[in-house]
Formats: structure tokens, sequence, C-alpha cells
């Protein structure tokens, strides 16, 4: 009996020891840092509806542009990707690349809204203005933050001797949030409150 004890107690002291506890401190990490990216993109969604009516108001013939924020907000709110599934690189891809389509729409409704100086002199448009601008930022930071945390848990599980943890308990590298153009959507989109460039700058 007391051989089988300490058997046992050794088996638990070199699991201890392996990473395992590590792997999944960081792992909860990781899940924790995506609830975040999903909540700042979460807030940017839940401003799109005011900052398209308010737009409205003043440029109502300008259907396209309004119709393609509508549109690409509708497409990210039909993506459902929470801390398990984004573990799944094909579903995470899908999430980024209806998100860039989401800030391409609202960077040329803030380039449109520049043709109409009654619009930008609009109190609930400049406040607006300046929450998504923050939004952009917050989500920024987010993702950096995210992005960091998967860095952390995919060298444990990939340097010895955590990889030999990794690989007896199943555990794998996460995929890491990334999209095509991540320069451009890194950084919040520009608000110019002065003349539209003509067409030949």
């Amino acid at each position: 009996m007391l051989k089988k004890w300490l058997i046992t107690l050794l088996l638990l002291s070199g699991i201890t020891g392996c990473g395992y506890n590590t792997m999944q401190t960081q792992d909860e990490a990781a899940n924790a840092a995506w609830s975040e990216v999903v909540n700042q993109y979460q807030r940017r969604a839940d401003l799109i509806p005011n900052l398209v009516n308010t737009v409205k108001g003043y440029a109502s013939h300008e259907k396209d542009v309004l119709t393609q924020v509508t549109a690409a907000r509708s497409r990210v709110g039909s993506i459902q990707l929470d801390a398990s599934t984004a573990t799944d690189p094909k579903k995470l891809n899908d999430y980024a690349a209806a998100q860039q389509q989401l800030g391409s729409a609202l960077s040329r409704l803030l380039v449109v809204s520049e043709n109409y100086p009654q619009l930008k002199a609009d109190g609930a448009f400049r406040d607006l203005q300046a929450q998504l601008e923050g939004t952009e930022n917050r989500i920024a930071l987010a993702r950096k933050r995210y992005i960091d945390a998967i860095q952390s848990y995919n060298s444990t599980v990939r340097t010895f001797p955590g990889n030999l943890t990794a690989m007896a308990f199943g555990l794998k590298t996460r995929p890491n949030f990334t999209v095509e153009n991540e320069k451009a959507i890194a950084a919040a989109p520009t608000v110019s409150f002065g003349q539209p460039a003509s067409a030949g700058q």
C-alpha cells in the first residue's frame, strides 16, 4: 500500500513539474484575451447603427456606402466565434476577414462624411467618431494582448520539455489572429476635418 502511494506521489510531482499546469494557465489567459477582442469588436458593432442613422440624416442618397456598412456589420454578427472555437484556424480567418470588411466599409463611410460640412459639424456625429476611434484603438490593444497570450502558450507547447507533456496530453498550438493587411487595420481610421483631397492628389 505504501509503495502504491509513493508511486502516485512521484507521478503527481512529475506532472506538476512538466509544464502541464503552465499550459493550462496560458490557455486560459489566451481564452480571456480572446474574450476581450470579441468584447471590443462588439463595442464597435454596437456603435455602427447610430453612426449610420446619423449619416443617413444628412446624406441619405449615399445608399451604397450605408448599405455596405450595414451588410458588413450583419456578416460580422453572423459569425459566432468564442474562445473554444477560436482554436479553429478556418473560423478564425473567416472572422478576421469579416472584421476587415467591416473596417473597410467604416473607412469609406467616414470618407463620405467629409463631403457634408453640416454632418461634420453635428455634435452627435463627432461624438460617434470619437467613440469609434477610441474603440479601434481598444481593438488594436486587445488583439495585441491576444497575440502575446497565444505566443506564450505556443512557445510552452513547442519547447522542451513542455512539448513532451503537450504530446502526452494531446495539446496543440493555437492559431493566431492574423489578417491579410494587418498594418492597415491595426491603425484606427483616419478622421480628417479638412477639405477632401482633389482627384488629382
